[in-house]
C-alpha cells in the first residue's frame, strides 16, 4: 500500500493488530512448510525457504516452531498448497491484488469473490489490475540498527533503489515499531537482502510486494475501501492484500467520523 500516509494508515489499523498478530505465526509456518516441501529442507539450497525462515526469525518465531514447519514440509505432511493471485476492483475503481496459498482453489476463489461483492467491489481477471502496480522488493530493519544516513548509505551501496526511515513505515504484520524500509527491484531483492544481512544481521522482514504506480486520492471512499481490505485479510487462505488507494490525512479523518 504505497504512496498513502503511513501514519494515517496506522491510526486506522492499530485496532486490528491483535487479530492480525494471531494470524502471523500460522502464516509464517505455512510459508516455511510450503517452501520446504517444494524445494527441500536446506535453506542454503532453497532461496524461498531461506526467505521464509528469515521472515520468521524477524518476527521472533521460536526456533522449535521453525524446525517443525521445515520438517513438516520436508516430510511431505499436510495438504498441497498452491500460490495464487487474485485481482479486482474495490469502491471508486480502487485496484486490489490479493495473494493467497490454498489447497482448494474453488473454495478460496469463492471466498475472495464474496468478500469483493459484499463490500462494493468485484473480482476481475488476472492482469486486470496488476498492470497498475510494480512488484518490488521490500526489506525492513528496526530503527535501532543504524541511523538514517548510515542506513541510506548502506542500502545504496548494497544495490537498493531507495531507503525510507519513518516511524510509521511498518507493514501489516508487525506491531508498528519504527523501521527503515529498503526498496529494491524484484530481481535485486535477494542480493540486496544478503548484502544488508552481512552488515546488519537478519532483517525484520524481506518480501516481494505490489506497489501502486499512481495511488488514487478519494477520501469519500475510505470507509468502503478499508472494509473490503479487512474482509479480504480476514480470509484464512489470504496472505497479503495490496491496493492503490491513497489513505491521506483527509481520508483518515473521514474514517474517524464513521
Amino acid at each position: 500500500m504505497a504512496g498513502h500516509s503511513k501514519w494515517a494508515n496506522i491510526q486506522h489499523r492499530k485496532g486490528r493488530q491483535d487479530k492480525l498478530r494471531s494470524k502471523l505465526f500460522s502464516k509464517l509456518a505455512k510459508d516455511i512448510a510450503i517452501a520446504s516441501k517444494i524445494g527441500g529442507p536446506d535453506p542454503d539450497m532453497n532461496p524461498r525457504l531461506r526467505l521464509a525462515i528469515a521472515n520468521a526469525k524477524g518476527q521472533s518465531m521460536p526456533k522449535d516452531n521453525i524446525k517443525r514447519a521445515v520438517d513438516k514440509g520436508a516430510g511431505g505432511e499436510g495438504e498441497d498448497y498452491e500460490d495464487i493471485r487474485y485481482e479486482g476492483f474495490g469502491p471508486a475503481g480502487i485496484g486490489f491484488i490479493v495473494e493467497a496459498s490454498t489447497d482448494n482453489k474453488n473454495r478460496t476463489a469463492m471466498s475472495v469473490r464474496t468478500a469483493f461483492s459484499k463490500n462494493g467491489g468485484n473480482m476481475g481477471e488476472t492482469g486486470s489490475v496488476s498492470f497498475m502496480f510494480d512488484q518490488v522488493g521490500k526489506i525492513e530493519y528496526p530503527l535501532e540498527i543504524a541511523d538514517e544516513d548510515t542506513m541510506m548509505e548502506a542500502a545504496i551501496e548494497c544495490g537498493a533503489d531507495d531507503c525510507e526511515t519513518d516511524e510509521a513505515a511498518a507493514d501489516q504484520w508487525d506491531e508498528y515499531e519504527p523501521v527503515h524500509t529498503v526498496w529494491t527491484t524484484r530481481d535485486d531483492l535477494g542480493s540486496v537482502s544478503a548484502a544488508l544481512n552481512e552488515k546488519f544481521g537478519d532483517a525484520k522482514s524481506v518480501n516481494l510486494v505490489w506497489k501502486g504506480q499512481n495511488d488514487i486520492d478519494n477520501p469519500d471512499a475510505a470507509a468502503q475501501v478499508m472494509r473490503l481490505q479487512e474482509a479480504l485479510e480476514d480470509l484464512d487462505d489470504v496472505n497479503d492484500v495490496y491496493h492503490n488507494f491513497d489513505l491521506t490525512e483527509e481520508a483518515a479523518a473521514k474514517l474517524a467520523e464513521d
